[in-house]
């Protein structure tokens, strides 16, 4: 086996995998307050990316258009839990999913008509001059995606370990009743939510335009990709999603390169329904509490 070979591969695997992780982190921290599972979640990577892209078009500082595409995404997350998941909060399981897929549906639309077919760019973060790694070939920018991927990890442990908000949101996680009874205002926490996860799958697609490009339909299978890190990591345990996106990622790149492209995302999907026979709660779930 060509060391080379096998470290491109690997490196490949762990970009993919932290735009996967960045995507179920955002669907780990809707379902932890509100029990829904957002199928709309890759569609903010796709509003994040064409936002910025549309922003930067305009002549805005990249980093200034990153900031703006960040912000008006997390305000169509917050539009979409007051006008469609909030009045709805009493259906069933099943009733919210399909809201979340309708939901979806409709975001991809709009990304149609507002931003057509065609696939658009996102200029590198920086020099983006390849890096010789033994071989093996490293781009800047993937550089950019996994380090924006601990960075906010670190960001959300300062959030919901040192603030009043994040116990506050942790309270809502553990005991949705007792925190109501406490006077913490749960609906405000489900709104928080959702601004925090659309902002999250906004920073999934903006890092990643510049590797793959943007389309209005690459919410679709950034989110299969996300939800499935949340089922095998555990839907409620951010590290194990974590680990869950970097273990998919490695698979596809490696399946990819060994197997054929063809089959890579067929052997993803596999691995999750043998995860789903095996441990249905996901293989590095952890209990965070009782809902009631």
């Amino acid at each position: 086996m060509d060391f080379s070979q096998l470290l491109q591969y690997t490196i490949t695997g762990l970009t993919t995998g932290s735009i996967y992780a960045l995507i179920a982190i955002g669907f780990v921290t809707i379902y932890n307050v509100t029990g829904i599972i957002n199928f709309a979640q890759g569609e903010f990577s796709m509003l994040g990316a064409m936002f910025c892209i549309t922003f930067a078009g305009m002549g805005m500082p990249i980093y200034a258009a990153i900031l703006l595409a960040i912000i008006a995404t997390a305000l169509i997350g917050l539009f979409v839990e007051r006008v469609a998941i909030m009045p709805t909060k009493n259906a069933s399981f099943i009733n919210l999913i399909i809201i979340t897929i309708g939901i979806s549906i409709i975001l991809r639309a709009i990304g149609l008509f507002s931003f057509g077919t065609y696939p658009k760019s996102l200029p590198p973060f920086s020099q983006n001059d390849p890096i010789l790694i033994l071989g093996a070939v490293l781009i800047p920018q993937s550089i950019w995606v996994v380090s924006t991927l601990f960075f906010l990890l670190i960001l959300l442990y300062f959030f919901f370990e040192k603030t009043m908000v994040g116990s506050a949101f942790k309270a809502c996680v553990i005991n949705p009743k007792a925190a109501r009874l406490m006077g913490i205002n749960t609906q405000s926490m489900s709104a928080l939510a959702f601004i925090l996860s659309a902002a999250v799958g906004a920073i999934a697609g903006i890092v990643i335009a510049p590797v793959t490009g943007a389309t209005y339909d690459m919410g679709l299978m950034l989110g299969l990709k996300g939800f499935m890190a949340m089922i095998i990591g555990g839907m409620t345990n951010v590290q194990g999603v974590v680990a869950a996106g970097f273990i998919i990622g490695l698979i596809e790149a490696f399946s990819a390169g060994y197997v054929s492209t063809s089959y890579s995302d067929a052997i993803s999907f596999a691995i999750l329904l043998l995860v789903l026979f095996v441990a249905p709660n996901g293989i590095m779930s952890k209990m965070t509490g009782k809902r009631v």
